[in-house]
């Protein structure tokens, strides 16, 4: 018996299921709740069935030629139940695997042992560069035409130094892709040089001569006391930028004059210990009472739950004049260098700075920390900074009468 269109849609739903017989095996399925095309058959003797879609979706012409495509599986020694099976789950699988999909995985396997500064771009870069145009397709469907029409619009919106960051995420996600059997090849590793980039402008650091001028004109500058404090302790104690901007009070252990930065703030992942001067005590205890109650040092402007932004240096140092010249990160070169034409011995500068011992026989096995050196170091670097005015040691603080 041959179906036809008329003879499907006059059956009605029965209590028991009907089987409409099409002649070549092929047989529609009707219950209660739907009309469905199956194909029983033997497999290994084992007995199958398969089942190739809900009728009306899928019409009476298409069934039988699904059905010719699964007696031709079985000719040649596939059985068609399993080989739709694993199609299933590698479509599935393709959708597991997206581009998003992967970069979180990548993420999280790498977090606890990054920055906050490291996790804050990535997890920016792939939020608002990449995630919007690729994030919802597989793996294997990112090429490198396609990535570098993503790379193109953030290049036209944000610069190209900002897209080629995004490139160098997409290259960790991708590679990341790789270690885990999900693609063979990294479409952003084959992107490199992909636009021109800008020469990169090193700043020198300030002179020996300069420093004095720059904490005039630090003291003269007619923003926030606080933000002003911010450069001073950085001056002080040669920390990174966000090191400082997102130092928490807790940290601070103010009757043995020491900073503790835990690991995960820290860019070596090292915890750091900063040996405080006068100086740097007297600063803090003016700036207490302007961090208005807040866990940070420097609260932001918007919410004394955050810490300020990283860029608030920065505007500080170009409002200066200091902004094509000299960065806040100059700072370090420029302690680093009076320390060392002072005759401190380098291995106590390179503590102090958090610098990862280069050579790996060495610092496997020395883990001095130079402590009594490095206090002394540092009340050394901030007396040269400020000056004590006094035999006792007393010390002037250039902000108490600057403006807010």
């Amino acid at each position: 018996m041959i179906l036809t269109s008329k003879k499907i849609e006059s059956t009605k739903p029965d209590v028991q299921p009907q089987k409409l017989p099409d002649g070549t095996g092929l047989y529609l399925y009707v219950t209660t709740k739907a009309k469905s095309w199956r194909f029983d058959y033997r497999f290994s003797n084992r007995r199958y069935t398969i089942t190739f879609g809900l009728y009306p979706t899928v019409g009476l012409a298409e069934a039988r030629e699904l059905l010719r495509d699964a007696k031709k599986k079985i000719a040649i020694g596939i059985n068609p139940a399993i080989d739709k099976r694993l199609r299933k789950l590698a479509l599935e699988a393709s959708f597991v695997d997206t581009f998003e999909a992967a970069a979180q995985n990548w993420f999280a396997s790498k977090q606890d042992q990054r920055s906050t500064v490291w996790q804050e771009a990535h997890s920016l870069y792939l939020r608002r560069d990449l995630n919007p145009h690729i994030g919802k397709l597989p793996l294997t469907a990112i090429d490198a035409t396609l990535l570098l029409g993503v790379l193109e619009r953030a290049k036209a919106e944000r610069g190209v130094r900002t897209a080629e960051r995004a490139r160098q995420t997409a290259i960790q996600v991708f590679d990341h892709g790789i270690r885990k059997l999900k693609i063979q090849a990294n479409p952003a590793r084959l992107l490199k040089g992909w636009a021109d980039l800008p020469a990169q402008v090193s700043h020198r650091p300030l002179r020996e001569d300069e420093v004095h001028d720059f904490v005039v004109r630090l003291d003269a500058d007619p923003g926030s006391i606080s933000t002003k404090l911010c450069i001073l302790l950085m001056l002080f104690t040669f920390v990174r930028k966000s090191e400082i901007a997102q130092a928490r009070w807790s940290e601070f252990d103010l009757q043995r004059a020491t900073w503790s930065i835990p690991p995960e703030r820290m860019k070596m992942r090292d915890a750091h210990v900063v040996p405080l001067s006068r100086q740097a005590l007297e600063a803090l205890a003016q700036l207490r009472p302007l961090s208005f109650g807040s866990k940070f040092l420097f609260p932001s402007n918007s919410s004394i739950e955050k810490p300020m932004s990283l860029s608030t240096p920065n505007v500080v140092f170009k409002r200066m004049g200091y902004g094509d010249r000299f960065s806040p990160h100059g700072l370090r070169a420029t302690a680093s260098t009076w320390l060392n034409n002072r005759g401190v011995r380098a291995d106590v500068i390179e503590r102090q700075l958090a610098h990862a011992e280069r050579n790996r026989i060495r610092a496997a096995y020395n883990h001095a920390d130079y402590m009594p050196e490095r206090i002394a170091m540092m009340q050394m670097w901030a007396d040269f900074i400020e000056p004590p005015t006094d035999a006792a040691g007393s010390v002037w603080i250039p902000y108490r009468c600057s403006a807010t």
